[in-house]
């Protein structure tokens, strides 16, 4: 028997038209007075304006039940398909059938109105979604318990924290039994144990026969909670909705193949450009250039970065490393361990050494990310690939046998 189709999506586009010379918005007096007087001296001028799609030609269907993960990399246009198929946006063309109530979290704030109480958003979400108060009464003592925000029920909810916001919008969302629950990348806001009772409830609302689209850029919550995926790439259908894991074994030998480009010609980074890395190369203690690291030995990421003054202060520096599934496994920063740059000139390099490699063999996809006082500089996700080779981390003689990929620690044992 074959399943109902709950949502058919036909030649779907979003268009936007943008304008090329419209000036940056700045955070400072001078730079707003500046952008101010760009904005008088260009009044008549000829405004330049770029077609963009955000998406284009995107079709596929999906059955009651289904949890279906939309996966690609920034701009791909994953949160603006949400949007649309939440009626937050309209489509520029194509067509779309959606049958049963929606309810989606998409971003802190949306949904909620900031001056009322967070019992007073329970309500209000609850009829806008087309529910009897009698029908919301038997869900808020299992919402406020969700939300964990008892205490501050009364509060108007622009009070609240971001991650309060979150808890108690994703507990609405998913308590007032939507037949499609939709939920963004916003989740990231809270804690990892939040999370993981998000993907928990997640899972019981789909046991419920209801449907789930879910935007995450962490591969592991994909594949724990969805059954199938959507991958997008500049707006179109890079992999058909398929199961999960043909989806991602896609994507992510895509990402593969992408991290081995030169990180100064990636165009799909972030930030505000005063630093930029350009290259970043392996050393063992030598200083000679390693293809791969070796699981023990001490490795030495050799990162080079170009600078559009002669020097930059208070840089904080990040490289995060994941499998590729998707799985943190650790994160590498000089503030973290309390080592600023207060000053760093233009031909410098900078130098992260790990002693005693602790990762086991295999490949690993690497983020990096540079901060100048909090403000994001240059951000690239996947920006290389690490590769790791077996090797003698405990200095037995032996190397460690494992088939998955795990962080190794150091331990001594005794009899007394």
């Amino acid at each position: 028997m074959s399943k109902e189709t709950i949502i058919k999506v036909d030649g779907l586009g979003k268009h936007y038209l943008l304008n090329s010379s419209a000036a940056q918005k700045s955070d400072t007096l001078y730079g707003a007075l500046m952008n101010g007087l760009k904005s008088v001296k260009n009044i008549g001028a000829r405004t330049e304006r770029v077609d963009f799609w955000a998406l284009k030609d995107v079709s596929f269907e999906i059955e009651r039940g289904d949890k279906v993960g939309i996966i690609g990399r920034n701009g791909a246009g994953k949160s603006t398909l949400l949007k649309i198929l939440s009626r937050i946006t309209p489509p520029t063309k194509g067509r779309i059938e959606i049958t049963g109530r929606v309810a989606s979290l998409l971003e802190v704030g949306t949904g909620f109105h900031g001056d009322l109480s967070g019992r007073e958003n329970i309500y209000l979400n609850g009829s806008i979604l087309g529910m009897t108060k009698s029908e919301i009464d038997r869900k808020f003592d299992e919402i406020v318990s969700f939300a964990e925000v008892e205490q501050f029920l009364d509060t108007p909810v622009k009070r609240y924290s971001s991650g309060m916001y979150v808890r108690l919008a994703f507990a609405v969302a998913a308590h007032l039994e939507p037949e499609i629950l939709i939920v963004d990348e916003v989740l990231a806001v809270g804690d990892a144990a939040f999370q993981k009772k998000c993907i928990g409830k997640m899972n019981d609302v789909s046991r419920d026969g209801r449907t789930i689209l879910f935007v995450s850029h962490h591969m592991a919550s994909i594949q724990s909670l969805c059954n199938k995926a959507l991958v997008l790439k500049n707006g179109q259908i890079d992999f058909p909705l398929s199961e999960t894991n043909l989806s991602l074994k896609h994507y992510l030998g895509v990402v593969t193949e992408q991290s081995k480009s030169l990180i100064a010609l990636r165009t799909d980074r972030q930030g505000e450009g005063n630093f930029r890395f350009s290259n970043i190369v392996l050393k063992d203690n030598n200083g000679t250039v390693l293809t791969a690291a070796q699981t023990g030995i001490d490795v030495t990421f050799e990162i080079e970065y170009t600078l559009k003054e002669k020097s930059i202060s208070n840089i904080s520096i990040a490289i995060t490393v994941y499998t590729d599934e998707g799985r943190e496994m650790f994160t590498l920063a000089n503030h973290l361990v309390d080592q600023p740059f207060l000053r760093i000139n233009s031909g410098n390099k900078i130098h992260c050494t790990v002693k005693k490699f602790p990762l086991n063999n295999g490949k690993y996809l690497c983020n990096i990310i540079a901060y100048k006082d909090n403000v994001i500089q240059d951000y690239i996700q996947e920006a290389f690939l690490l590769e790791v080779e077996e090797g003698d981390f405990y200095g037995t003689g032996k190397p460690v046998p494992h088939s998955n990929p795990c962080f190794l620690i150091d331990n001594k044992w005794q009899v007394s």
